[in-house]
């Protein structure tokens, strides 16, 4: 069984293995490749020098067996195929861990302009990379769930998008997408993701299309953090987030609704647990990931930040998880969406 501190170590420090799933240059804060790690899904950042490694489908720590399967995730059979109007099916959504679709429906962010991108974030440049494109349709999405279902046997789908400049902040569009999963592969689990929108009504409009689950994610609830790593997020209140958070309850219910915390931007570790507890209070599922650094994002090609140490990852980690728990939270009961899968997250290690 995986303790919370070797899960913490391992998403800090990466593994030497080949991943034929994995996610490079997206939306931040993750960049890893998928694995099995006793069985359960695991993302881990691809680091060919860590001191974890693999052999036979065993994880070692310097050499030494650590008692472990592990395993990759196999490249998916409709990433073979193409949608009806030319487009490679991976190029518009991508397995996650061992059985989540992801899709980032509108690849571009009003706020990827130097003075307002996240710093973590590296949303445009697969983009430019030519790994995906700028904007999924409701049709192309719909084409590549059901094949994904049928012959990958995905269980989840996952919907998140760059900010745009409407009041909405990308949120109808995402509906049309999920009204048409919804209605291609019905009984899909589909999450959501987005910014606080400026009219709270789509959020029920979200629910309406057929999503079961929300994503609002504020990465930090220290203003001085937030100021400094997401300068355009940032100018969003707090007073909003919190707003869409016991709106997005009201409507998806209680822990169906999730925000990424992230350790290591230089929030207190004692302020984060207290703004999970309180994040855990509104009902919304504070999920804990460990801060990586991911290049073409600002935070490493200027301000080369590290990644934090494990045993604060751990430390936090498992003093949210234990408020989870308190709570009768788990990421495990979310309909769809990242703290249901848990693959980025040491917190369902640690009983969150």
């Amino acid at each position: 069984m995986t303790s919370t501190s070797l899960r913490a170590d391992l998403a800090v420090c990466g593994v030497a293995v080949d991943a034929p799933v994995s996610r490079r240059a997206g939306a931040g804060p993750s960049d890893d490749g998928h694995v099995l790690l006793g069985g359960v899904g695991v993302a881990l950042p691809i680091v060919q020098r860590s001191k974890y490694t693999v052999r036979e489908g065993r994880l070692l720590l310097d050499g030494a067996d650590l008692g472990l399967e592990i395993t990759p995730v196999q490249r998916p059979r409709f990433y073979d195929l193409v949608t009806a109007d030319g487009v490679p099916y991976e190029k518009i959504a991508r397995l996650h861990g061992a059985n989540v679709l992801a899709t980032t429906v509108v690849q571009t962010c009003i706020r990827y302009g130097e003075d307002e991108r996240c710093r973590f974030c590296a949303i445009e440049e697969s983009l430019k990379q030519g790994s995906t494109t700028a904007v999924k349709t409701p049709a192309q999405l719909a084409e590549v769930a059901e094949a994904a279902v049928r012959l990958d046997g995905v269980a989840q789908m996952l919907m998140t998008t760059g900010t745009s400049a409407g009041r909405d902040r990308g949120a109808r569009h995402l509906a049309r997408c999920v009204a048409a999963v919804t209605a291609a592969v019905p009984g899909l689990p589909v999450q959501v993701q987005i910014e606080p929108p400026g009219d709270l009504e789509v959020l029920t409009e979200l629910r309406d299309a057929g999503a079961v689950s929300i994503g609002i994610h504020v990465e930090s609830l220290d203003d001085d953090v937030r100021r400094r790593w997401m300068p355009g997020k940032g100018s969003v209140p707090m007073a909003e987030y919190r707003a869409a958070w016991r709106e997005a309850v009201r409507v998806f219910g209680r822990n169906q609704v999730s925000t990424y915390l992230i350790v290591g931007l230089g929030e207190d570790p004692d302020d984060l647990v207290a703004g999970a507890a309180e994040l855990i209070d509104l009902g919304v599922y504070p999920f804990v990931v460990p801060f990586r650094p991911i290049a073409g994002t600002l935070a490493v090609d200027v301000d080369r930040v590290a990644a934090p140490p494990s045993w604060q990852v751990a430390d936090v980690t498992d003093r949210v998880a234990e408020l989870l728990v308190s709570a009768g939270m788990r990421g495990a009961d979310q309909r769809a969406g990242c703290a249901a899968c848990g693959a980025c997250s040491a917190l369902a290690t640690a009983g969150g």
